[in-house]
């Protein structure tokens, strides 16, 4: 049994908030019936949901990884009329979402799906849930930074940190940089290199959890294994 509004986000109806509004407006029946509580709940295997009397369809659950170009936005619509991820998608599957975020400049390893639990594990910091980036830096970043990198930076009223980092190559000119993080705030990355002022040329992410970008073309995607599933979905007991 699921609660109806989460029922119809994984439908594909609306957003989990639009959904409730759905209800709240008379507007969704269960086997004949209207429903208004937002507590109330279906087996998507047995009930018969409508919405404005058109019977609502289990979309199967899908999970993909997608190689993010540098100047793709992540969100469905853009006013600026930007490139986004979705349009690297098949247009039936618009109403996947996004498994965190990558900002406009960065590129690299993003999941895109319709299962709501498995995007909230992979980002909810109690899950810990690694992303590793490769940093392309101007100038030299010097041992000293990779270490306040991890001690941890306050940046607007945040505590920001890298669990791990390393680096690659360093020079007077440009060095490149492995960081693990495991929360994602915004823009994180970036505001950790900038607090030291250094300026980032490329920033990719190569991993999350166990799963890493490998040769993926940039702009391409394609299904996770049931494997690699199982794999990002931490044991809870």
């Amino acid at each position: 049994m699921v609660r109806l509004q989460k029922f119809l986000a994984e439908a594909g109806i609306a957003s989990r908030r639009a959904s409730e509004e759905i209800i709240e407006e008379g507007r969704v029946s269960v086997n004949g019936k209207t429903v208004t509580e937002l507590g109330s709940k279906v087996d998507p295997g047995h009930d018969r949901v409508t919405v404005d009397g058109r019977a609502v369809k289990v979309k199967r659950k899908l999970y993909l990884a997608i190689n993010k170009p540098p100047k793709f936005i992540c969100s469905k619509g853009d006013p600026e009329k930007r490139n986004t991820v979705h349009d690297l998608l098949p247009r039936e599957w618009e109403y996947l979402q996004s498994v965190g975020r990558l900002d406009y400049l960065s590129e690299g390893l993003i999941f895109y799906t319709n299962d709501g639990e498995f995007a909230l594990r992979l980002t909810h910091p109690r899950y810990g849930v690694r992303k590793k980036y490769m940093v392309t830096v101007k100038g030299e970043v010097m041992p000293e930074h990779i270490r306040t990198f991890q001690k941890g930076v306050y940046d607007e009223g945040e505590v920001l940190r890298a669990e791990q980092g390393r680096i690659i190559k360093s020079n007077g000119s440009h060095s490149l940089v492995e960081l693990t993080l495991t929360e994602g705030k915004n823009r994180e990355v970036r505001r950790l290199f900038e607090s030291q002022g250094l300026e980032i040329e490329r920033l990719q992410r190569v991993q999350i959890g166990p799963v890493k970008l490998g040769q993926l073309p940039k702009g391409k995607w394609r299904t996770l294994t049931a494997p690699e599933i199982k794999s990002l979905m931490p044991r809870t007991d």
